[in-house]
This record gives structure tokens, sequence and C-alpha cells, in this order.
């Protein structure tokens, strides 16, 4: 099992390569760079042209975008007019005075230590932003995850033993619900309901902790973070159970059908010995599978609409708001530590995979 671990943590180099590079030459043809937004500002706003160019600025950055190049000015739109050493300093000033090959060069050395330079307009390290944001997100992700496993699987497999029963049934209609209203519209609810928007105010609806966290202990900072978080949780697992739970129990029915199962009951096993000592362990496979996508999902997509409600500074609002302003150093960023996470994630469901059934070895395998 080591030597596969080693292998696929050396595959994810050429894996982490290919998406940089891909990322990388998508943003050479997006248009409206911050060469070009600084040219406009610069363009409209003539009076404090000079006051504008000295303060802007994310640094000598190489992570570039579209534009890059010698520093002709024909290159960006609304360029005309405007001094060509001073087009010249802003490409400069962003990192775009270089081919496109040596950006990207230079990014991957500085990303390969975890240097993510600069945003262009929040004048502060790409890693610092990342960390900031990072708390959100990971209390978002692994909180809503975890509480969709612990109730998914346990009804998933109620729902299997009572196929077609009374339990099965009306369960369905709640898997159903969670099914057709995304997170965003019982988030929405649950601020009409608990949050002062229309009957009752028993929960915030901004950050993970109140202004006057500092002057708390640590139960106090601990309750008053789980009040804050009750309410976007809710709304991601209440939309998040469905597809789990029927993922769950139909794999449970899918074993329950087979031979060995069969086999195994007219030998007169206990039916709980059988389903949690022979069933269970094949049938979660396929659940475990779904779990680092699951994990990235709520991460990072799933929880973008859910930090706007509920005034949640995250990963999610961070890349959404960096690719709307062109902030190409947190947009790359940002997907290299995706990335690097979902190939992280995947490896660790590998190894749970073993964990699980001790009969699957990876050794065997080639990568």
């Amino acid at each position: 099992m080591l030597n596969y671990i080693l292998r696929r943590l050396l595959l994810m180099i050429p894996t982490l390569l290919g998406i940089m590079f891909i990322s990388f030459c998508i943003i050479q043809f997006v248009p409206g760079g911050p060469v070009e937004r600084m040219i406009s500002q610069l363009q409209g706003h003539s009076v404090d042209a000079t006051a504008r160019f000295g303060g802007g600025g994310g640094g000598d950055m190489a992570v570039g975008a579209a534009g890059g190049g010698d520093g002709a000015v024909s290159k960006y739109r609304g360029a005309q007019g405007l001094d060509p050493e001073l087009v010249a300093e802003l490409e400069k000033m962003y990192g775009f005075d270089k081919p496109a090959h040596e950006r990207f060069i230079q990014m991957v050395k500085n990303y390969a230590v975890f240097n993510l330079g600069e945003s262009y307009y929040r004048d502060v390290s790409v890693i610092d932003l990342v960390l900031e944001k990072m708390p959100v997100s990971i209390s978002l992700g692994l909180w809503s995850t975890l509480i969709i496993y612990l109730i998914s699987i346990p009804l998933g497999i109620r729902k299997a033993v009572k196929d077609g029963q009374a339990f099965d049934i009306w369960t369905s209609a709640a898997v159903f619900v969670g099914y057709a209203i995304p997170s965003f519209m019982f988030a929405i609810l649950l601020i009409i309901l608990f949050a002062g928007g229309r009957y009752f105010d028993l929960f915030p609806i901004r950050g993970l902790v109140s202004d006057n966290w500092q002057d708390m202990n640590w139960w106090q900072v601990s309750l008053d973070y789980i009040w804050h978080m009750i309410l976007p949780v809710a709304a991601m697992v209440i939309s998040g159970f469905a597809g789990l739970t029927m993922l769950t129990k139909n794999s449970f029915l899918d074993e329950i059908g087979k031979h060995y199962v069969l086999t195994a009951r007219a030998k007169g096993l206990a039916e709980k010995d059988l389903l949690y000592g022979h069933v269970f362990r094949n049938a979660m496979l396929i659940v475990i599978a779904g779990f680092p996508s699951a994990f990235i999902a709520i991460f990072f997509t799933g929880s973008l609409l859910i930090e706007v409600i509920f005034s949640l500074d995250g990963l999610g609002l961070l890349s959404y708001e960096s690719v709307i302003n062109r902030d190409y150093p947190v947009v790359l960023g940002t997907l290299y530590i995706f990335s690097l996470m979902g190939l992280i994630m995947t490896l660790v469901r590998d190894v749970v995979y073993v964990l699980v059934d001790p009969r699957i070895d990876f050794e065997a395998r080639t990568v």
C-alpha cells in the first residue's frame, strides 16, 4: 500500500501541471484583464490618473493572463491616446511584460513552494487570502459533509431493509423534497422563519462568530460558533442528504439480492450479523467512492450561494469575486488549492477503500 501511495503522490505532479497549464491557457483568451481595467480607469478619470496609477497594483506578479507581450498600445482596448511608456509600465506592474511561457514557468516555480503571488486589487498575498477565508469554507464543508453522511447512511440502510414498507414510503417524501429544492431556497426559508425575516429571531445571519468573541472564554466562543453555523449548515444538509441516501439504499438493495446473502440467510445467520458483517462492507464501497467529490462540491461550489446569503466570507465567494474582477493570481491560486485538495481526497478515498475491504489490493494495480 505504501508503494501505491508514493506512486499516487508522484502522479499528482503531472496532474497539477496539466490543470495549471490548461487554466493558464484559457485565461490568456479572457478579455478585460487587469491592464485593460487600469487603462479604462485612467481614460475615465484622467484628472487623478497619476494617483490611481501609483496606488494600484498587485506587485510584480508572474502569473499572467490576457494581454502580455511587448507593450504595444494597440493590444488593449481603449489604450489609444495613452503614452506607450505608461502602458508598458502597467504591463510591468502586473507582470505582463514577459512572454506567456516565461510567466507560466515562473508560476510553476512559485507554486511549487506555495508562493501564490499577490492579489492585484487587495494588496495582500494570495496564500494569506486563502488562509483567511479557509475557516469559513472548512466549517461549511466539513460539518455539512459529516452530518449528511451521519444522516444518509443509517437512513439509506433502513430504507433498504424496509423497502416498499411504510417507513420507506414516507421517508421518500422527505428525500424528494431534498432533491427538488436547492440549498439556497432552504437558506432563504430558514432566514424567514428563524433569523428575523418574519417570524422568529433566534439565529444570526452574519459571520462565524459574534463581534465580541475576543471577550469570550473558550466554551462561550464554541457555543457562539455553533449558534452561527446552525442555519447555513442546516440549509446545506437538507438539500444534500437526498442523493447519498438513495445511493446508500440502492447499493444495499443490490447487495442484499446477491446469492451469498441468500445463502447466509438460509444457513440461519442472524439478520443483523448478515447486514453489518457482510453486506455493509461491500455496499459501502460505492458510498465511500463518492466522498471526495461530495466534500469538494460542498466545500466550494455548493457553499457559494450559502456564503452570500449568510454573509460568510469564504473561499467560494472569494473565487467568484476574483473571476468577476479578473484578479488572476487569486483565480489561479484558489484553483491550485482546490485541485490539490481534490487529488489528496481521492487518495484518501483509496486508503479508506482498503480499510473497509482488506480484499482490495492496490499494490497489484498499475497507477
